[in-house]
C-alpha cells in the first residue's frame, strides 16, 4: 500500500541448476585454438556473447551416463560436490550438450545399450562411437550470482578438441561456431568474466598437462555481495 512503512520482502534466490561445460582445445601447447559460438540475441541467458558450449543437467543425463567410464580422479573431485552419480551426469551432460550445440562428438570406439536411448547417442550409435568420458578433466566451476533470475552451479571441463569427431553445424543455441587462437579469445569484449576466467584456466591445464590428482582444488567462481571471489575447493 502507498505510504506503507512496511519494507517489501525481499525475493529468495532461485535456486542454480547443475549444469556443464565443455572447453575444447586443439594445437599447440602454447598456443592452442579454442572452441566458441555465440549465444543468440534472443536468448535468456547471456545473450550475444561467445561461451563454450554446454547446458543444464537433464532428467535422463544419470541413468544414461552410469553405464560409461570417466577417470578416477576426476570422478573423486567432481563426487565432493554432489556424489558420484551426479558426477557422471555432469560428465555426460557436457558432452551431450557439446553435440547438440556444436555437432561435434567427443566418443571412443565403443558401442551404446540398445535400452538408451535420446538423439545425442543416436549420433554417437550412427559413428560408431561411445561417448569418452574418460577423455575429461575438470578444471573449474561457477555459480551464477544471486541476483540473476536465471542461475547455473556449472561444472567446466576441458578436452582435446582434435580428437572430437562430427562437423560443426550451427544451431538456435550458438551462432558463428569457430576456432580462435586462445589467447586471442581472452582478449575479446565480447566474452563474459566467467568464460574468460575459465579459458584461463583452461590454457594453464593444457600447458601444465597436471597428473592425475583426487586431491587437487578446483577453483570456483561466485560472487558474495556484490563482490566476485574465486575460491579453491
Amino acid at each position: 500500500m502507498a505510504g506503507s512503512s512496511e519494507a517489501a520482502p525481499r525475493r529468495r534466490p532461485a535456486r542454480p541448476r547443475d549444469a556443464a561445460s565443455l572447453v575444447l582445445l586443439r594445437g599447440p601447447k602454447d598456443n592452442p585454438e579454442v572452441l566458441l559460438g555465440r549465444r543468440p540475441k534472443s536468448a535468456r541467458f547471456m545473450p550475444g556473447v561467445y561461451v563454450f558450449p554446454g547446458g543444464a543437467v537433464e532428467r535422463g543425463d544419470p541413468a544414461f551416463a552410469v553405464a560409461f567410464e570417466m577417470r578416477a580422479d576426476v570422478m573423486a573431485r567432481l563426487a565432493r560436490h554432489g556424489g558420484e552419480r551426479r558426477a557422471k551426469a555432469l560428465s555426460w551432460a557436457a558432452i551431450r550438450e557439446t553435440w547438440e550445440e556444436t555437432g561435434l562428438l567427443l566418443g571412443a570406439a565403443g558401442r551404446i545399450d540398445d535400452r538408451l536411448t535420446c538423439p545425442a547417442g543416436r549420433a554417437f550409435t550412427d559413428a560408431g562411437l561411445a561417448p569418452d568420458l574418460a577423455a575429461l578433466d575438470y578444471i573449474a566451476r561457477a555459480v551464477t550470482p544471486t541476483h540473476s533470475p536465471i542461475r547455473f552451479n556449472t561444472r567446466f571441463f576441458v578436452a582435446d578438441g582434435g580428437k572430437v569427431g562430427g562437423a560443426i553445424r550451427e544451431t538456435g543455441e550458438l551462432e558463428d561456431i569457430d576456432w580462435h587462437p586462445a589467447a586471442d579469445a581472452l582478449e575479446r569484449d565480447d566474452l563474459m568474466g566467467v568464460t574468460r576466467f575459465v579459458l584461463g584456466e583452461a590454457r594453464r591445464n593444457w600447458l601444465d598437462q597436471p597428473r592425475p590428482d583426487p586431491e587437487r582444488p578446483i577453483p570456483t567462481l561466485s560472487r558474495w555481495r556484490g563482490i566476485r571471489r574465486i575460491r579453491a575447493k
